[in-house]
């Protein structure tokens, strides 16, 4: 079946009608108009989230595919045609493209559906970039009903060149934490500092502190990232700063490691109340987990990308990337795997995800619908 032209349409229209998390109305009605198009039985999940089913009558598997759906608060600066129309608001990320291979998939698999056994499941996915999207999609039972077995989902990569794709075994993304900081000190005038708790000299050594954390608490050959991301406060040139704000985040790919960055931060902020005499709370939010692929569904995605893409176009990773992924809580629950899309052909394909300027080569987005139902067919006859 060629779907080329229609994948590339659906995609465009979507880059131009780029939706936040959790507003994703506009996208959610355009995915339900092409599946009942497709006449594939969906539902709503969450305000936005999507739940289609091909039920094929024979007995077997219940596979999922999933995609994210949700844009950036970003103002897009490419000069292209199908740039978006919505101020402020872009597909930096490639969630546009995720949601056109899907409806590829679903539309190439429910005209297959008398040759194949077992069920195949369509998440449409809000909030990915909230990071409570897989997991709020999981408290509504999006795996249920039929119970899913396997779970594959993917993501267009800059990164790597248009015609490749890479896996990995696995540990493949990391876990990802936010925590904000408060310091708060009591204020005076800067020529009098001596009576004052200044808050912003407890920060500055706080965060030299912390960063210690990585360098010299953890065993260097251990995947951990701490990065301080945004400070506030003051009030003005010539008085002692009252408080302070730190925002940061905390990347790990195990629950142990995870736990002692946490531990040792708070033991950080108690050792800054005792030396500056300023007091410090904390908000730690642990956003998703880390990705884990299951090895058995990834060997049949290896074997069936080396059969789809051939050898030469199939890239085995050797370490994870300390990015983030809320697909990560589907393959808590259910086996799966994750792969990466090259995307890139020219400077204008190759910025990095949320960047202003990020687009995709639209040419892999078919081979990639393809590729999806290559390996459904293949894992429900394993």
């Amino acid at each position: 079946m060629n779907i080329d032209n229609e994948i590339i349409q659906w995609r465009r229209y979507l880059h131009q009608n780029p939706e936040i998390s959790d507003n994703e109305y506009n996208t959610a009605k355009f995915i339900e108009s092409k599946l009942k198009e497709f006449k594939i039985p969906c539902k709503r999940v969450r305000k936005t989230g999507i739940a289609g089913l091909i039920k094929t009558g024979k007995a077997g598997k219940t596979i999922a595919l999933r995609s994210d759906m949700d844009a950036l608060s970003i103002q897009e600066q490419n000069k292209i045609p199908y740039k978006s129309k919505n101020d402020g608001v872009m597909h930096a990320c490639g969630h546009d493209g995720h949601i056109a291979i899907m409806l590829g998939a679903a539309k190439i698999l429910s005209q297959k559906s008398n040759e194949l056994c077992g069920n195949i499941k369509f998440i449409f996915q809000p909030a990915e970039e909230a990071a409570d999207g897989a997991a709020g999609m999981i408290r509504e039972g999006v795996l249920k009903n039929p119970a899913v077995d396997v779970i594959l989902g993917l993501h267009l990569n800059p990164h790597f060149p248009s015609g490749k794709i890479a896996l990995k075994y696995g540990a493949m993304m990391a876990s990802t934490d936010k925590f904000t900081i408060t310091i708060d000190g009591l204020i005076s005038h800067g020529a009098e500092p001596h009576k004052g708790k200044d808050a912003l000299i407890a920060a500055t050594q706080l965060i030299a502190s912390c960063q210690t954390i990585i360098s010299r608490e953890l065993n260097p050959i251990t995947p951990a990232v701490l990065t301080f991301g945004k400070i506030y406060g003051g009030d003005a040139y010539n008085v002692i700063c009252k408080s302070i704000t730190l925002i940061g985040t905390v990347r790990t790919l195990d629950a142990q490691t995870r736990t002692f960055i946490k531990q040792s931060i708070l033991k950080k902020m108690k050792a800054a109340e005792i030396a500056f005499g300023v007091k410090c709370s904390i908000v730690y939010e642990n956003l998703q987990g880390a990705l884990h692929n299951n090895p058995k569904i990834t060997d049949i995605c290896r074997k069936s990308a080396e059969s789809f893409y051939g050898m030469n176009n199939v890239i085995i990773l050797d370490e994870p990337i300390m990015g983030g992924e809320d697909f990560a809580d589907y393959l808590k629950e259910v086996a799966g795997n994750f792969v990466f899309i090259g995307s890139a052909k020219d400077k204008n394909t190759s910025y990095p995800w949320h960047h202003n300027c990020f687009n995709i080569d639209e040419s892999v987005l078919s081979k990639a619908a393809k590729y999806i139902v290559y390996a459904v067919e293949k894992i429900l006859k394993a």
